[in-house]
């Protein structure tokens, strides 16, 4: 009866899901076929898979738990069980279950609540079950358990109180013994009989259960003609509910895999006036754990890879856990062209999660890249936000964070080691000599790598025995013949240092005067870094690191890395790298923090993986808030036409942020110095001004605009704006088209600062959404430049240099001429001149030279003079930074 109803209710359960394969492990540490072929039988009746751990008998509670573990950490393995001596039956063992998967339910947690009552919130072990059903009607009776002990014994008096029986227990060689199984109505025996205990003393009509770990003992000699007791084993049913407890746990497993509504805790801020440093603000308020902030917003324990105490590494199989579950609506936060007063994009996006979230009580995300050591040790600092509006601990945002920079960094530089060698290698060598190293003979075997059948296959090669190639086939294997000058792929490291825009490599006598000019770029310039932006999946990264074209060969073709055979070891260098970082803000909101390419010379947007992950986790009512780097008409622009095509999602609304000073400073103000006071043209009422830089904004609200998206101008105020400019700036952002522009105090006062944007923000996503990219993939390069030149940047047309127009010629004969462009421009002013303020018109945009990141999918014209390396200024930010050797408390870094 138990085997039909769990096989009937497994059944239903893998009508609804095809996909599911239950499957249940058990360990076992003793020799008894009786139980493991009772265990298969009954799995295989009800239709359940069981993989059988057979550890030798004698094995330690050490190498029980961590066989247990591994289970544990196995997600193809639902249930977990044990089979094991008695005396490995101890706390240590059964704690080490992971309590999701316990089927027994002997682990303290789940025992936990079997003790409070909390029935339909665990499992009651199978032995348990079995001794009730034998019992039957067992309200009223006396029950004595003898010789039960453990976690097995405590679960049985919990549930045999439960359903009303009187619950003695005692141990064999209790001095009461007798006289009180003369008094029970049932006896249960958790271990076999001693011989010096009589059946006589058993009360006549009782019934017994014997219940010892050797579970298919089905007969024991306790009844006599004069004392005709009803005895039972548990044996087979103990099985037989076990696995019915395997069925349970798939139905709360499946449970578990659906999205669960929120369940998060704000933490509560008390903003001080004046507002503190950024690092005090941090420090003074204590972020909840990490685990603990996953789960409240519905990610199951193996979906998180814990860094300490406040950030882990969320894990992509959240993606097809929640594939059916819909979107919410997404956020985009760009800002004006930007200027040295700085506009507080990142401040924005913190504060309005916070105010969706922690006071409007709608499940928000904010999606954020990580800062690059450049700009944090050079002018910039951290990039956490600021004021009561930012993420914490702010510390391990702005460095290291999980070290995925540092992945890029190793995995660029490994691309750029395997260049050069092979240069070198085939430069020094016969094809035969080399052909011998690339396949080696290894324990008397010669094969082709999987990358190498691949190479082979492009090549035309349909051959996958080394020993079959021509002498002409072996040279096309075997000789990649790069063109030195046409190497694009360079060095990289994540440190403004200007001595390295040009270098010398090859200068060492070992490498036989093979010398070239080379140079490094900052490690979020490298084109890995927009891979992991862009990227949808493991599979896809692999594919886009193969497809990174880093040289041309002699006649002109692309060179890839999948040519240089090391793409699976740039994908085990990034498989980490590739998992978003979970942390919070200061009230206690979770925050993605993942992928960081500049916007000037990259695409400037966190990662697709990121965005899509929090759409799901959000819901169909939650907000995913994400930021383009520097004004609309760059990392906006580069977020539609690039990341959008890539992810194949669709942008509900954008908040488009200005600052009153910022646009006092596009009217004509005065120049700003660091570290010099403001003039008063910035800190005192100034209509005109204000009125003059408004052309930006205008301009800003225009180029979203083209792409169909409502727009929310957010301004950030600061003490000095006074009402009257703030009232002007909101009313020209209304007339110049926006939906709605909203003064915001977030930096402040927290979220509260920001709940008028937020139901700004809520109103906008409600409206009909016309997005359209801006160009058609099928144009020509050339035109597609032009087209954002003009229509963004406001050019009257482009002149490319003849560098320029050679690649361009280049990609497109190679096949390449399809991808968007990725602009690197500056972004100090619409056009190419930073000192260009305000709206610049009649201007030709010149183009130095265009490159190729095919492996992340774009083309890069590169507009005037652009560095792909920053340099530090004369008094960079590390000055100021430091670490307290006593409290090893980070100074400094605001």
């Amino acid at each position: 009866k138990v085997a039909k109803n769990a096989k009937n209710s497994l059944a239903s359960l893998k009508r609804e899901n095809p996909q599911l394969e239950p499957t249940l492990a058990i360990i076992q540490a003793r020799n008894d076929q009786l139980i493991q072929e009772a265990n298969k039988n009954f799995a295989k009746e009800i239709g359940l898979r069981v993989i059988h751990v057979c550890l030798p008998e004698g094995s330690t509670k050490d190498e029980i738990v961590s066989e247990i573990l591994r289970l544990n950490e196995d997600p193809n393995v639902q249930g977990l069980a044990l089979d094991l001596p008695e005396s490995l039956y101890c706390s240590k063992v059964l704690n080490a279950v992971n309590p999701e998967k316990d089927v027994d339910g002997l682990s303290s947690v789940n025992l936990g609540r079997l003790v409070h009552g909390d029935v339909y919130d665990c499992l009651v072990p199978p032995t348990v079950c079995a001794v009730v059903e034998l019992l039957e009607d067992i309200g009223g009776k006396k029950v004595l358990l003898v010789g039960t002990r453990g976690a097995e014994g405590a679960a049985l008096q919990s549930v045999l109180r439960h359903q009303g029986a009187a619950v003695l227990s005692c141990h064999w060689k209790a001095p009461q013994l007798q006289s009180e199984l003369r008094q029970a109505d049932a006896v249960v025996f958790g271990s076999t009989k001693p011989d010096d205990v009589p059946v006589s003393w058993i009360k006549p009509g009782a019934t017994i259960i014997h219940c010892a770990h050797g579970l298919l003992a089905e007969k024991h000699n306790y009844g006599q003609q004069n004392n005709p007791a009803a005895e039972k084993a548990v044996g087979s049913l103990a099985v037989a509910m076990r696995m019915q407890n395997m069925v349970k746990n798939m139905e709360r497993w499946i449970q578990s895999q659906q999205y669960r509504k929120w369940d998060l805790h704000c933490l509560k801020l008390q903003p001080l006036s004046p507002v503190p440093s950024d690092i005090e603000i941090s420090r003074a308020q204590s972020p909840k754990a990490v685990d603990v902030l996953a789960k409240e917003i519905g990610l199951l324990t193996d979906e998180i890879e814990i860094y300490g105490q406040t950030k882990a590494k969320v894990r992509l199989s959240l993606l097809e856990r929640l594939k059916d579950q819909p979107d919410g609506k997404y956020v985009l936060v760009a800002g004006i062209t930007p200027t040295p007063l700085g506009e507080g994009k990142s401040t924005v996006t913190i504060g309005l999660v916070q105010a969706l979230t922690a006071h409007l009580n709608i499940n928000s995300f904010a999606c954020l890249r990580q800062p690059s050591q450049g700009p944090t040790f050079g002018v910039k600092g951290g990039a956490a936000g600021g004021g009561y509006a930012q993420v914490i601990p702010m510390e391990e945002f702005n460095l290291h964070l999980t070290g995925d920079i540092h992945a890029i960094t190793a995995a660029n530089n490994l691309l750029a080691a395997a260049i050069d060698a092979r240069i070198l290698h085939e430069n020094t060598q016969s094809d035969k000599s080399l052909y011998n190293r690339l396949v080696p003979v290894v324990n008397g075997v010669r094969g082709f790598s999987a990358i190498q059948l691949a190479r082979l296959r492009r090549l035309g090669i349909n051959k996958t025995d080394p020993g079959t190639l021509t002498e002409e086939e072996i040279s096309k294997f075997v000789r990649l013949d790069i063109d030195p000058s046409t190497i694009t792929w360079q060095r990289v490291v994540d440190t403004n240092d200007r001595f390295l825009r040009k270098i010398t490599v090859g200068q060492a006598n070992t490498e036989k005067g093979f010398v070239r000019q080379a140079q490094f770029d900052i490690a979020v310039a490298s084109e890995i870094m927009a891979i992991l932006a862009l990227t949808t999946s493991l599979q896809d990264m692999k594919e886009r690191l193969g497809k990174m074209v880093v040289a041309n060969d002699q006649k002109g073709e692309p060179v890839t890395a999948e040519d240089l055979g090391v793409t699976g070891a740039l994908a085990v260098l990034m498989k980490d790298a590739i998992k978003p970082t979970l942390m919070q803000t200061l009230e206690g909101t979770p925050v993605f923090v993942h992928a960081g390419p500049f916007a000037n010379i990259a695409h400037g947007n966190s990662s697709v993986l990121a965005d899509k992950i929090a759409l799901k986790l959000v819901g169909e009512k939650g907000f995913v808030v994400t930021e383009a780097g520097f004004g609309a008409d760059i990392g906006m622009e580069k977020f539609f036409n690039i990341k959008c095509r890539a992810s194949g999602l669709v942008p509900s609304v954008v908040v488009l942020v200005a600052t009153v000073r910022a646009l006092k400073m596009h009217g004509g103000g005065p120049n700003v110095t660091a570290g010099a006071p403001l003039k008063k043209e910035y800190t005192e009422e100034n209509l005109q001004l204000v009125a003059d830089g408004c052309c930006n904004l205008q301009k800003q609200i225009q180029i979203t605009q083209l792409f169909g998206v409502p727009v929310v101008v957010a301004l950030n105020v600061f003490k000095t704006d006074s009402p009257a400019e703030v009232d002007l700036v909101c009313k020209i952002a209304k007339e110049s088209g926006a939906f709605d522009a909203v003064p915001c105090n977030h930096w402040s006062a927290g979220g509260k600062g920001a709940v008028k944007l937020a139901q700004a923000v809520e109103k906008a996503a409600n409206q009909k959404n016309s997005f359209k990219y801006l160009y058609s993939l099928e144009l020509p390069i050339v035109e597609k430049i032009r087209i954002i030149a003009q229509k963004v940047y406001g050019a009257q047309d482009i002149e490319l240099s003849p560098t320029a127009q050679s690649q361009v010629d280049r990609y497109s004969r190679q096949g390449f001429g399809n991808l968007p462009i990725c602009m690197a421009k500056t972004h100090l002013s619409l056009s190419h001149q930073p000192e260009r303020k305000g709206v610049p018109t009649g201007f030709i945009l010149p183009i130095s030279d265009v490159r190729a990141s095919i492996g992340a999918g774009f083309i890069y014209p590169l507009v005037g003079t652009m560095s792909t390396m920053p340099g530090l200024p004369t008094r960079p930010c590390f000055y100021d930074i430091d670490l307290d050797p006593i409290t090893e408390q980070v100074k400094g870094l605001f």
